[in-house]
């Protein structure tokens, strides 16, 4: 990809047993610097991202959100940007070896974000429960509807132009993030695009799919994320 700058951000919560097969798969070729955000972990996820060559910054205050901004800010401060950023999870349900078919696009020009679609790619059975299979069908319809968007998923595998990243002013801490980058990026006009990407069961258990208040309360917040905006 020549000499295009990629940085990859992965917001880790309590994911010791996952975060270093994240890093591990990530093309060291291709990728300048790995940033995990340790989210008030209290397991040994900051000690296996470091011990793995990634720079680990902490976050304490709890959110999705907050941990994507902190790793932003990051970026900001530092007097060398990236070309294009990389969000991931630290959860490995992603393929970290996809990376390159989301930042292709970016990298040669044509556009700005792209967004690693699990619905339009190969989903392992389970991998998904059935509230976020509807979920995720209500909030891209809804941004079809009343943004005009054509998404088919909220994935948090996604890469984004850093100066696009920047004109966004994301502010969402906790699980409006992706909705509020996707709703964002049409009101700018930016270029975007979707590209299939695999998606396997995650490492552990998920602190929000995993259970009944969590996926209620990403349910809410996404969906109020998409109607403040209009």
């Amino acid at each position: 990809m020549g000499t295009v700058v990629i940085k990859v951000i992965i917001p880790a919560f309590n994911e010791e047993n996952a975060v270093g097969k994240v890093i591990g798969d990530i093309p060291k070729d291709q990728v300048s610097e790995v940033i995990v955000v340790n989210n008030a972990s209290t397991d040994r996820t900051e000690k296996t991202a470091r011990a793995l060559g990634a720079t680990v910054l902490n976050e304490p205050e709890k959110g999705y959100g907050n941990a994507c901004l902190k790793g932003i800010r990051y970026l900001a401060n530092h007097e060398t940007k990236p070309d294009v950023v990389v969000f991931l999870d630290a959860d490995y349900s992603d393929y970290p070896e996809e990376l390159p078919m989301l930042v292709e696009p970016i990298a040669s020009g044509t556009h700005d974000l792209v967004i690693g679609s699990r619905t339009l790619g190969e989903r392992e059975s389970g991998s998904m429960t059935i509230p976020q299979v509807f979920g995720n069908w209500l909030a891209t319809t809804l941004l079809k509807l009343l943004y005009g968007a054509n998404f088919t998923d909220l994935g948090p595998f996604r890469a984004i132009r850093y100066s696009s990243l920047i004109q966004l002013n994301m502010q969402d801490k906790t699980f409006g993030w992706t909705v509020e980058m996707q709703l964002k990026a049409i009101k700018k006009h930016l270029k975007y695009m979707e590209v299939p990407v695999s998606y396997r069961v995650r490492t552990g258990k998920s602190k929000i799919s995993g259970t009944v208040r969590g996926t209620i309360m990403a349910g809410y917040k996404i969906l109020w994320t998409i109607f403040k905006y209009l």
